[in-house]
């Protein structure tokens, strides 16, 4: 039996990269229904090699009969419909941040937490972590189980896809600019992303950190351990996908180079490329398209006891966003709803 599952920000770069990966990963759906706003009802998008699908109005859908929906529209519009899609009974797993500090709303990353999973029932909502905390708890789980991590300092380094389309054109177009002598034109970004980086992503709080960086702290905690202490540094480069995080990390116990390097060798979710020569690291143009969390540059800080420092890159549109996704679909297909459905 395949389930009805439905894109919500189907037009938009990760509801585009959700209906990719769905199909490339052959995922169980006997129909998929593409959604988003009002203004982009009646427009075509792919769906697998051949297939199109037309969009329909997020706004006059009923989720009557739909079993999971996928949701990347924008925070203030998963607010409105994530619950009305919930309360028709089907379970909506959402990418935005709208949810993810809801303490009655599991934030899930297959490879780290899959347990948690099972709290979807008291909301029949499931929320997609934040892109930057994402692949940074792919590669610290099995490192935390190992060592037990009492610290962690990031500096992120964050593609312009994590701000959508049009970030990506004001990168394209702000580049052109420098070069033929144009002035340049700020939109999406409050200074210049062309040859330069900007330590802002989202608002400013009260203390000084970004929104992006409480999302780390918070998210971090509530995925992987709440004892451990995170602070971190959000930066926007001038790259158009792929995110890359330096970590600082102090354990509890000792560590050591090589006794990481054997724990993260086979650790789900992730491809350890850690060459001490040139190219012997991932970069985000190497790393934009794959699925996996790709660890590099680990060595030992002799600053501090049992510290390590490694480089963490991933794409941020596929397992920063929409793989993590469909991945809990099949998490909520493999270990839930085949078993629901054989009970009943």
């Amino acid at each position: 039996m395949g389930y009805k599952v439905a894109v919500v920000g189907a037009t938009g770069n990760v509801g585009r990269e959700m209906l990719q990966t769905l199909y490339e990963r052959d995922f169980p759906a006997d129909e998929v229904v593409a959604l988003a706003s009002e203004r982009s009802a009646g427009r075509e998008v792919s769906f697998g090699e051949s297939a199109v699908l037309k969009v329909q109005s997020l706004a006059d859908y009923d989720f009557t009969g739909t079993d999971i929906a996928l949701f990347s529209p924008g925070a203030k519009v998963s607010a409105e419909h994530a619950p009305r899609a919930a309360s028709s009974g089907c379970i909506v797993i959402d990418n935005t941040s709208q949810f993810r500090t809801d303490p009655d709303v599991p934030l899930i990353v297959p490879e780290v937490n899959p347990d948690a999973v099972a709290g979807y029932t008291k909301r029949n909502i499931i929320a997609n972590p934040n892109c930057s905390t994402m692949q940074m708890v792919v590669a610290l789980k099995p490192l935390h189980e190992a060592f037990g991590i009492k610290r962690a300092v990031i500096a992120t380094y964050q593609s312009v896809s994590g701000a959508g389309k049009d970030a990506m054109d004001e990168l394209f177009n702000q580049t052109r600019a420098v070069y033929v002598n144009d002035p340049i034109e700020k939109k999406e970004f409050t200074k210049q992303i062309a040859f330069n980086v900007i330590p802002h992503i989202d608002v400013f709080m009260d203390d000084g950190s970004t929104k992006e960086e409480w999302k780390m702290v918070v998210e971090t905690k509530k995925i992987l351990d709440p004892k451990i202490k995170v602070t971190a540094t959000c930066v926007r480069v001038p790259v158009f996908i792929g995110h890359a995080e330096a970590i600082n990390l102090e354990f509890e116990r000792e560590v050591s180079t090589k006794a990481a390097r054997a724990v993260l060798k086979d650790a789900e979710g992730i491809s350890l490329i850690d060459h001490r020569a040139d190219e012997g690291y991932v970069t985000p143009v190497e790393a934009a398209g794959e699925d996996m969390v790709f660890v590099s540059r680990i060595r030992e800080d002799p600053t501090i006891e049992n510290g390590l420092n490694l480089w963490v890159v991933s794409d941020n549109l596929r397992k920063g966003a929409a793989l993590n996704t469909v991945q809990i679909a099949e998490l909520l297909d493999r270990e839930y709803l085949k078993k629901l459905i054989a009970a009943e």
